[in-house]
C-alpha cells in the first residue's frame, strides 16, 4: 500500500506485530464496505470512474460484503495490515487494476474515521434500544406494585415508607436520561468525515454533502484537518455508557441489599442466581454483582481512551489505532449488562408482606407526626424537635408512635387528637404524598402509565 517509499523487505516482523490492527479492526469490515461503495459511486459522479467500472466495483464489494459474513476470524493468514488493506487486496485479486483505482482520492485517515462512525452509530442505536427495554421492565414492575409498602432508606437507615413501584420509577427517570444522552451523542456521531483526505480534502470534485446522505450521515464535516483526527465521538460515545453504567450498578447493589437475608425484601429468580462449591445453602445474586462490577471496566474504557487522545496534535497520529478497542469492548459489556438487568428485573418478586413490616419499622412515619403538628400551628422546627422526643420515647418502650398511650401522646404532642396518630399506619403515610412527583399509590399509578407510554414512543 505505502512500499514504493521503501527500499528492502518490508517491514519488521516485530514492528508488524505491533502495529497490523486486522484482529481489531475487523469488526468494522462492513462498515469498511458500505463506505467503499459510496465512494464508488462519489467516484463514478465526478467522472473519475466510469458506468461500467462503477457498476464492477459495486458488483464485487457487494460480494466482498456476502464473503466476510461467513469468516468467522479476523483473516490474519491475509497479510493485510488492517481492514482497510484487506479489502482492497481481495478487490485486487477479483478485479486487477481496477481495484486499485477505488482508493483514489480517499485516504486510510478518512476511511476509518468514517468506518468507526458508522460502526458506532449502530452501537449506540442498539445499546439505547435495549436500555428502553430495561426502563419497560422497571415501569412495569411499578405500575404491578403501585400500592405496595416498601422502605425507602437515606444512609441505608430507615426512612421513610413509599410503594415499590416508587423505587422502580426512580431507576426508570435514570435510564430515561440515558437515552436522552444516547440521542444526544448519535446527534454528534452523525457527521461524515468521508471526503477529507489524509488532512487537507479531497482534489476531486467530489460531492460530500451526496456522499454523506448516502451513507445515512447527516451532514459532511466542515473541516477536514478535525474530522480525520476527532475521535470526540467515541470519547462521548463511553462517557454515555459510563453514565448507564453507574446507574446499572446502583440498581444491582440496591437489588444486592435488598435480597440479602437480612433485608428479604426482593427475591431473584432461580435462572440468575447461583450456588456454592461448598456451601449448599448458598444463592448468591451473580446476575447482579456482574452487572455492578462491569461498572469498572466501562468507566475504565473511557478513561483510556481520553489518556490516549489528550496529548495527540493535528492531525491523524498511530497512537488513534488504539480508539476501536475500548469502545468495542465497552459497548459489548453494556449490551450484556443491560440484557441480564432486564432479564433480572423481569424474574424478581417482591416478598410484599415483608416490605410492608419494614416500611412500618423504624419510626418511618415520624416526619408525618411532625406535619400534622405543623397543620396544628407549630413551628417545624419545634415540632421536629418535640418527635424526636417521642420517638425516643417511643425506641425505650419498644413500640411503635401511633401505639404510644395516650398520657405520652398527650403530653409531648398535645395539639394532637390522639385519633389522628392512631391512623399514622403505613398506608395512610402513603396516600399522604400526593403531590407532582411524590410517593403516593395513585401518583406511582399514575406515573407509571405515563412512563410505559414515553418509553412505547421512544
Amino acid at each position: 500500500m505505502w512500499g514504493g517509499r521503501y527500499e528492502g523487505t518490508g517491514p519488521d516482523e516485530l514492528f508488524r506485530a505491533a502495529n497490523d490492527s486486522l484482529p481489531i479492526d475487523w469488526r468494522i469490515v462492513q462498515q469498511d464496505i458500505r463506505g467503499s461503495i459510496a465512494w464508488a459511486g462519489a467516484l463514478c459522479a465526478c467522472g473519475v470512474l466510469s458506468t461500467s467500472e462503477h457498476g464492477q466495483l459495486v458488483d464485487a464489494l457487494e460480494a466482498l460484503s456476502e464473503e466476510a459474513k461467513t469468516i468467522p476470524h479476523p483473516p490474519v493468514e491475509s497479510g493485510a495490515e488492517d481492514v482497510h488493506t484487506w479489502v482492497e487486496q481481495k478487490l485486487v485479486e477479483k478485479l486487477g487494476s481496477l481495484g486499485k483505482k477505488l482508493h483514489t482520492g480517499r485516504s486510510r485517515n478518512d476511511q476509518v474515521a468514517t468506518d468507526f462512525r458508522l460502526w458506532t452509530r449502530d452501537a449506540v442505536a442498539e445499546v439505547r434500544r435495549v436500555t428502553v427495554s430495561v426502563a419497560k421492565a422497571l415501569a412495569t414492575k411499578a405500575e404491578a406494585h403501585s400500592t405496595d409498602a416498601f422502605p425507602a432508606y437515606t444512609h441505608l437507615q430507615p426512612a421513610q415508607p413509599v410503594p415499590f413501584g416508587h423505587w422502580c420509577l426512580a431507576y426508570v427517570e435514570m435510564l430515561e436520561r440515558d437515552v436522552l444522552r444516547l440521542d444526544g451523542a448519535l446527534s454528534r456521531i452523525n457527521v461524515s468525515p468521508l471526503g477529507s483526505g489524509a488532512l487537507a480534502g479531497t482534489g476531486y470534485a467530489i460531492d460530500r454533502e451526496a456522499l454523506a446522505k448516502e451513507l445515512g450521515f447527516a451532514s459532511a464535516s466542515r473541516n477536514s484537518l478535525d474530522a480525520v483526527s476527532d475521535r470526540d465521538f467515541a470519547v462521548e460515545t463511553l462517557s454515555v455508557l459510563s453514565q448507564l453504567a453507574v446507574h446499572l450498578s446502583r440498581l444491582a447493589e440496591d437489588l444486592i441489599i435488598y435480597t440479602s437475608d437480612e433485608f428479604r425484601l426482593v427475591r431473584l429468580d432461580d435462572g440468575v442466581t447461583s450456588g456454592s462449591s461448598l456451601m449448599p445453602q448458598k444463592r448468591n445474586p451473580d446476575s447482579l454483582e456482574v452487572i455492578r462490577g462491569a461498572c469498572g471496566s466501562i468507566l475504565g474504557a473511557q478513561v483510556s481512551l481520553l489518556v490516549t487522545m489528550k496529548g495527540l496534535p493535528l492531525a491523524y497520529n498511530k497512537d488513534m489505532q488504539f480508539d476501536k478497542k475500548p469502545v468495542f469492548e465497552a459497548v459489548d459489556l453494556t449490551l450484556v449488562v443491560l440484557r441480564l438487568a432486564e432479564r433480572t428485573i423481569s424474574g424478581m418478586t417482591l416478598n410484599a408482606d415483608r416490605a410492608k413490616v419494614r416500611a412500618s419499622a423504624g419510626y418511618a412515619n415520624a416526619t408525618d407526626v411532625a406535619d400534622l403538628l405543623v397543620a396544628a400551628g407549630v413551628p417545624f422546627r419545634e415540632a421536629h424537635d418535640r418527635v424526636g422526643q417521642l420517638v425516643r420515647r417511643a425506641e425505650k418502650l419498644g413500640t411503635p408512635i401511633e401505639s404510644l398511650d395516650e398520657k405520652d401522646l398527650s403530653e409531648l404532642v398535645p395539639e394532637l387528637d390522639v385519633a389522628s396518630i392512631r391512623k399514622l399506619t403505613v398506608e395512610n403515610v402513603l396516600s399522604r404524598r400526593s403531590a407532582k412527583g411524590g410517593s403516593s399509590p395513585a401518583c406511582v399509578l399514575a406515573e407509571a402509565k405515563a412512563a410505559l407510554l414515553r418509553l412505547e414512543s421512544l
